[in-house]
């Protein structure tokens, strides 16, 4: 997915409807945000006191999104909505961002999109299949829950079995080093004191995937900035690297490549993932 650069600098404000979007989304909507912008402000908003949302808690914490307390004042009435539009158009009048997230699968919130565009912001919505067209059409970008989950799970599988090869190795190693036999140097491919766990080479490999060109190359400095917006702790400090190249010249996962430009101290880093 390639981005116009003026997009994935965008501060954003992601307002979401816990009422209608499920609550085993939040960490995968959270990571597709971060591509086109930085979330400046997080909040979800529903009635806290009803047991049908308490299951939240873990992923608001864990996503740092403020939840926004709104009663249910009559039944059958859904004032998560009001409450929701109000914030937008105080915050759009505030000036805090350049764009909103809608996370919803309700129509109701047709006219507030349509608004927000109205004062030239850039409106992405996010919902189920189930979403009314109208919501969608009225947003500039629509992204389907299902199809970040299905891309998540698809991920998830692919570091179960990374894991798992990767531990046949090393037990293979070590019992060759038992009989003798001369262990596989490519099991020994990271140093004790670098060493990157199979999640980070997964976040790596998606973040990679996310901004890749049609030849699937990603630029260094892109991918840099994405997988801090992803995970803010991120570092490659943390598992022995100077650099960000250098940690993934040390992964066989991953491409990386100096381009030349007309400029001789311009030589932009492309990085490539050889297992998409």
């Amino acid at each position: 997915m390639t981005l116009l650069t003026d997009q994935n600098n965008l501060r954003l404000a992601v307002l979401i409807d816990a009422d209608n979007v499920p609550r085993d989304s939040l960490k995968y909507a959270m990571d597709e945000i971060a591509i086109y912008g930085t979330p400046t402000i997080k909040r979800i908003y529903g009635d806290w006191t009803s047991p049908n949302i308490g299951g939240w808690k873990q992923s608001l914490l864990e996503n740092a999104v403020t939840p926004v307390q709104q009663y249910g004042y009559t039944t059958g009435k859904n004032s998560t909505d009001s409450a929701m539009i109000i914030d937008a158009m105080d915050i759009l009048y505030a000036g805090q961002c350049d764009g909103f997230v809608l996370v919803s699968s309700d129509s109701d919130f047709t006219r507030l999109a349509i608004r927000l565009r109205e004062a030239g912001m850039y409106v992405i919505g996010m919902g189920e299949k189930k979403t009314p067209n109208p919501f969608i059409v009225a947003c500039d970008k629509f992204i389907y829950i299902e199809v970040l989950r299905e891309r998540m799970q698809k991920a998830e599988e692919s570091a179960r079995k990374k894991k798992a090869e990767t531990q046949k190795k090393a037990e293979s190693q070590k019992s060759s080093s038992k009989t003798g036999k001369t262990p596989d140097k490519t099991a020994d491919r990271l140093l004790p004191d670098k060493f990157v766990p199979d999640e980070i080479e997964q976040l790596i490999a998606d973040s990679v995937a996310d901004i890749a060109d049609d030849d699937g190359f990603a630029d260094l400095s892109d991918l840099g900035n994405l997988l801090i917006k992803k995970q803010p702790d991120f570092d490659p400090r943390n598992y022995g690297f100077g650099k960000l190249s250098n940690m993934l010249r040390s992964l066989p996962r991953f491409e990386v490549v100096v381009r030349t430009t007309p400029d001789p101290n311009v030589r932009p880093i492309f990085i490539r993932d050889l297992e998409a």
